[in-house]
Order: C-alpha cells, then sequence, then structure tokens
C-alpha cells in the first residue's frame, strides 16, 4: 500500500522556527492536556503538533503499522510562508527540502520526497524546482492560491518549463479558503479546501497549462475538491462559449483525465465515481496523515495510480 498524500516536518525545520520565531510569529500554544501543542505560524491556520509529526522514527513505524510500504512526503502547507519576505521563504523552502530529501535518502525504499518552493519569487522557486529535483526529489507541493495569485500568473512559467523538463510531480494542495462566509463551523476546512482545488485545478485546465507542459505531472488533492464532479457543466460551457474554449484544444471531458487525484475523500461511493470517470491510472491512494482530517488508512485503490504517477520519477 502507499500513500502520496502525508506530510512531515524534519528537525532542521524546527530548530529553524525556534531560532527564527520572532520572524515568522511562530507561538506554541497548549489549549489541551490531553493533545500535543499548537503550533501558529504567522497566525495562521493552527495545528496540533502531534509527535508523529516531528519523530521520524515513529513516522515510519506508524506507516508501517497502516500497512503502507511507501510514501511520497510533503512539506505541511502552513510552512510554505508566501505571505513573508521572500528572502524568508527561501531560506525556509531551502532548510525544509534539504531537510525532506536527507530522510528520504537514507530510507528510499520506504520515502520519496516532495519539496515546498517560494512561489513569493518565481525566479526563485524556478531555481529552487530545478535545484530539489537534481537532489533527489520527486516533485513539489504548491499552494492553489496565495494572496490573490494562482498558478497560472505568466511569472511562474519558468517554474512549469522547469517542473515540464523533469518530468516533476507537482502536488497543488490548497491553503485555508479565505472567504469570509466561511468562518464559522470550520467552513474554511470542511468545503473551502476542496473550493480552493477546484478553482485552481479549473484554471490550469482552461487556461492551457495542461496543454502547453504535458510532461509535468498534477496531482490534486482530496480527490480533485469539486473539480472532477462539475465536469459536466464545465464541459457545457466549453462547447457554448468561446471565452472557455479559446485556450485548449482538448475538451475538459479529455483533459480532466490529465490529472491524478488522490484517494482522500471518505466516501466509498465518490471514489468509485471518480476512479469510473477518469480511470484507475488516475487515482492514487493518500491519507493528509496525520493531520485530524485525515483518511487513515488510506482507501484501497490499487498501484495502477501510483505507478503511472511514479513512472519516470
Amino acid at each position: 500500500m502507499y500513500d502520496v498524500h502525508t506530510h512531515a516536518i524534519p528537525p532542521q525545520v524546527m530548530r529553524w522556527l525556534q531560532d527564527n520565531h520572532h520572524k515568522v510569529n511562530a507561538q506554541w500554544k497548549k489549549k489541551d492536556p490531553l493533545k500535543a501543542e499548537f503550533l501558529s505560524v504567522n497566525g495562521k491556520w493552527e495545528f496540533e503538533l502531534k509527535e508523529v509529526f516531528t519523530n521520524q522514527e515513529l513516522y515510519l513505524q506508524e506507516q508501517a503499522k497502516a500497512g503502507i510500504s511507501f510514501s511520497l512526503v510533503s512539506a505541511i502547507p502552513q510552512l510554505f510562508l508566501y505571505e513573508c519576505e521572500p528572502e524568508l521563504t527561501k531560506e525556509l523552502a531551502s532548510v525544509y527540502n534539504d531537510g525532506l530529501i536527507d530522510w528520504s535518502g537514507q530510507n528510499p525504499e520506504r520515502l520519496s520526497a516532495l519539496a515546498t518552493l517560494p512561489l513569493n519569487d518565481p525566479s526563485a522557486a524556478a531555481l529552487e524546482l530545478e535545484r530539489v529535483m537534481k537532489c533527489g526529489a520527486k516533485g513539489a507541493i504548491v499552494a492553489s492560491s496565495w494572496a490573490g495569485r494562482g498558478l497560472t500568473e505568466s511569472d511562474l512559467t519558468p517554474m512549469w518549463e522547469v517542473a515540464n523538463a523533469y518530468s516533476a510531480i507537482i502536488f497543488v494542495h490548497p491553503l485555508l479558503c479565505e472567504d469570509q462566509r466561511l468562518r464559522k463551523t470550520m467552513m474554511a476546512n470542511l468545503i473551502g479546501v476542496p473550493w480552493e482545488t477546484t478553482i485552481c485545478a479549473t484554471d490550469l485546465l482552461l487556461s492551457g497549462i495542461m496543454e502547453r507542459y504535458p510532461k509535468v505531472k498534477v496531482l490534486l488533492a482530496h480527490g480533485g475538491g469539486f473539480f472532477p464532479y462539475q465536469i459536466g457543466r464545465i464541459q457545457t460551457g466549453y462547447e457554448k462559449w468561446t471565452a472557455v474554449s479559446s485556450n485548449i484544444t482538448e475538451s475538459p471531458r479529455q483533459a480532466l483525465c490529465k490529472f491524478w487525484y488522490d484517494s482522500v475523500l471518505w466516501n466509498a461511493d465518490s471514489l468509485q465515481y471518480l476512479v469510473e470517470l477518469v480511470g484507475r491510472d488516475r487515482v492514487v491512494p493518500g491519507t493528509d496523515y496525520p493531520f485530524d482530517l485525515c483518511e487513515w488508512p488510506p482507501a484501497h485503490v490499487g498501484s495502477d495510480g501510483f505507478r503511472s504517477l511514479m513512472n519516470n520519477n
């Protein structure tokens, strides 16, 4: 069994946070005597800092207990730091990536790494992606949007060019939705997170990015958000409006199968629909472990998707 959507924090990153806590407003809070401390960075999206995030031996033990033989491990979205000064973002990205690459290099039969990139400095993001690919990473985890920007911005072209040259995996993982209507009852996470993925995936498709960079392996978190389940509407718009169809030569129904989708849906019927829609070779097992809202262990979707995602990587 495999897990392509899982997160960890190397010890180097924890040391960096402690040394630079004043620069990123890192705060450790004990909110519940029965739980670990919660970590908040820049006042955004605090989370329980469970030991398994930072204890690499424990992480591997827990993966093995769940029957997971190989994990594609990523940085946590809370530490993308796109809102910081670019130099600070670049510094942590380098530390984080070196930590993940070193850990996976010590356990090549168990782990591979997805890097974090300083997307607030597009030129630096392209350079960092090329560096980590040469060091053994399989690609990068990136936010679906941040500060009103998305992944189809023209200044991110060099990043896409590097990703295409290396057949890199680009794992699209949303940040919390900041729509003010979703501030209550955890809606920013419950429906805001998949909504952010939906916007990004539709933009990647209709902008022509997927056609221009066919070797990039775009992996969508949480089953693709709501994107696969509204493909009929997008297809109909493509057929009726040139504003929708002008940048692409393939129909949305065809392009839908150019993405990969993780299995984090918690619903067998939804997962079966996804498999039937895009094919078993485009759905990969994931968990979002060890965050609270994880599907643990991963759903059984076979190995076809994992093999196609990791092919040539």
